[in-house]
């Protein structure tokens, strides 16, 4: 048995159960109960996987419980303990089977299960007994019935069918169950990358360069294993920050300039902003506005940390005279998020189709509230982390169609399977003179 796998999976019920109970992201929940817990990287490692194997798989696994079950619903907490089994059974290989279900079963023990504890024992040897023939299963779903069998929403699967076909849509939805990365950003106004992967080295990350046609050389690493970020000197030192390549399209396109006057209109929790700053050499002007003081919080948090000087954090956007506006404004909008699913577990099972469509009026709005704000001759930059066409370039369209004096210089999307990075969607505007 794995030595440790029965703490470890005390830690991902436990982060379950959190999850029934309110608002938050689940990968806020699993980063506040691991702080404390002292697990090695393995084990934590393990728990992630877990947390959020369950969380994505959660469609399927429930079908397969619906199978023994002949339907009935179950106590939240006991559906939980089932599905953490079953994703151990037929998802992950480094765990027994045996010791996937005799954890199970004395976790339902723990947990105050006792009472259910041979019901979930006979659940899960049931499926050992069969496993060839459910994995089979399992296999052929992904063909006959796709949302069901890669554990994604109907109307997102029909909706990516109709728009890239079978083949794109299927390596979408694969991207989309597999263990996001995580990729690192080398903040120059710290230090080069030469001096971060010698302190790397010595803190023991294991990483790779990456590099994009957007991104540049030498500027962004894939991290392929280290020790909890908050622990390494180089993190607290300020000399990286953590954001997915497809981010940096937008600033790239923005391309800010030291001495320059730039407005970040919707800017926590500050990657954008950051990389501008750090772009721009802490030269210039650059104001990072967002409506919520705790998110803005999270902008000042991190430019304090990265050695950020020329940001002005604020709620409301500057009205400034006209010879004081600005020379480039980036809208990064809010979206449906729909091209980093990976990345964010929960949002597959909380985004709603009416929700792309009143996402878009706001994105409208901000783009015609960010023009009064440019100079003539200007740039203005609308981004979105979205794959969903109502969002990108109709919005960019419809906003265009009805404000005189831009003009559209160039746009690009960014998908998983075409670019290996999340989706993004990125166009640059110009303000006439």
């Amino acid at each position: 048995m794995h030595p440790t796998i029965g703490n470890t999976r005390d830690y991902a019920a436990r982060v379950l159960a959190h999850r029934r109970a309110g608002d938050e992201f689940t990968e806020t929940l699993l980063e506040r109960a691991l702080a404390p817990a002292g697990l090695s990287a393995a084990d934590r490692g393990l728990c992630h996987e877990l947390v959020f194997g369950v969380v994505r798989w959660q469609a399927t696994l429930d079908w397969l419980i619906a199978q023994k079950t002949q339907g009935r619903t179950q106590k939240p907490g006991l559906q939980d303990l089932l599905r953490l089994g079953l994703y151990q059974i037929f998802w992950l290989d480094r765990i027994p089977d045996h010791a996937a279900v005799h954890e199970t079963v004395e976790l339902a023990k723990r947990d105050g299960y006792g009472a259910q504890a041979g019901f979930v024992n006979a659940v899960l040897r049931g499926f050992l007994r069969e496993a060839i023939a459910t994995k089979a299963l399992l296999t052929e779903l992904k063909t006959t019935q796709p949302a069901l069998g890669w554990s994604q929403p109907g109307w997102l699967v029909a909706r990516w069918l109709k728009q890239w076909g079978d083949e794109r849509m299927r390596s979408l939805l694969e991207w989309n169950n597999a263990p996001a990365k995580l990729y690192a950003r080398v903040n120059t106004l710290r230090a080069d990358a030469g001096q971060l992967v010698e302190q790397w080295r010595d803190e023991g990350v294991e990483y790779d360069f990456l590099t994009r046609n957007w991104t540049g050389e030498n500027l962004m690493f894939e991290l392929k294993s280290h020790p909890p970020l908050a622990s390494l000197a180089s993190f607290r030192q300020g000399k990286f920050y953590i954001q997915d390549p497809s981010t940096l399209l937008a600033v790239r396109e923005l391309d800010p300039r030291p001495g320059e006057s730039i407005l970040d209109l919707c800017a926590a929790p500050g990657g954008k902003t950051t990389f501008m700053a750090q772009l721009m050499n802490n030269e210039g002007r650059l104001v990072a506005c967002d409506l919520a003081e705790e998110r803005l919080q999270l902008v000042r948090e991190n430019c304090t940390r990265l050695g950020v000087t020329c940001v002005e954090a604020v709620t409301t956007p500057p009205l400034p005279p006209q010879s004081t506006s600005f020379d480039k404004v980036l809208v990064d909008a809010p979206c449906s998020n729909t091209g980093v699913l990976r990345r964010r577990v929960d949002l597959r099972w909380r985004i709603q189709p009416e929700e792309i469509s009143r996402l878009r009026t706001t994105q409208l709005n901000l783009l015609r509230q960010a023009a009064t704000l440019l100079k003539p001759g200007g740039v203005l930059v609308y981004s979105t982390c979205s794959l969903e066409p109502e969002e990108n370039g109709e919005v960019v369209s419809e906003f265009l169609s009805a404000s005189t004096g831009f003009g559209l210089e160039r746009e690009r999307a960014l998908t998983p399977f075409a670019d290996s990075v999340d989706g993004a969607y990125v166009a640059r505007l110009a303000k006439g003179m």
